[in-house]
């Protein structure tokens, strides 16, 4: 299998990277379209701004690769909120793979922004990308901004308000936690893009 992970600069790539060794998996890191569209699988990761990742694709010309992929493809973080059609960090148009907007977390309360740390995953239906988790299983996060409980939302979580944790639709595939941090259940959703998850 050929696995392609966007190189668009997050400054998670080499812990994903590292992630998908201990599966048995060597990634291809890439910023070159012809590579992208001939991978089994993309990734694109992302611990950044919204603003930052999105000029640096389009400075790669990788938008309308990105949105022409046919294969599954998973965003990490804010890869995730790239899939939608726009973010309120720094006003910024994303890639429209999903419909909604990414908006910031409100704090309040003992709710601090960014938000940090491990929350549960409440699932909301079953998805081969989902196998083998169980409700109330814990995800490492660390963002800012989230994307809405929308139809295409297969797992949520809740600091402060409720956001999209998991999303899909048809090959199009987002996490919102980090995967490589989240141990058991991380590697257990990689496990399943990498095996079970197909457009």
């Amino acid at each position: 299998m050929r696995l392609a992970l966007v190189d668009a600069g997050g400054a998670n790539i080499g812990s994903v990277r590292y992630a998908l060794q201990r599966l048995g998996v060597e990634a291809e890191l890439t910023a070159d379209a012809d590579s992208i569209r001939a991978a089994d699988r993309v990734i694109l990761p992302g611990v950044s701004t919204a603003a930052t990742v999105m000029y640096r694709l389009r400075e790669l010309d990788l938008v309308d690769t990105l949105r022409g992929l046919r294969q599954p493809l998973l965003g990490v973080c804010v890869g995730m909120q790239l899939l939608f059609e726009h973010s309120e960090e720094d006003d910024t148009p994303c890639l429209g793979l999903l419909p909604g907007h990414v908006r910031r977390l409100q704090a309040g309360a003992g709710i601090r922004v960014p938000h940090m740390g491990w929350n549960r995953l409440q699932l909301r239906g079953g998805d081969p990308l989902l196998e083998g988790l169980d409700d109330g299983e814990h995800a490492y996060f660390v963002h800012s901004y989230a994307a809405p409980v929308t139809d295409d939302c297969i797992a949520s979580t809740t600091h402060g308000a409720q956001f999209a944790a998991v999303v899909r639709r048809d090959n199009v595939m987002g996490a919102q936690f980090h995967p490589e941090r989240s141990a058991a259940a991380g590697a257990q959703l990689l496990r399943n893009f990498l095996s079970t998850a197909s457009a």
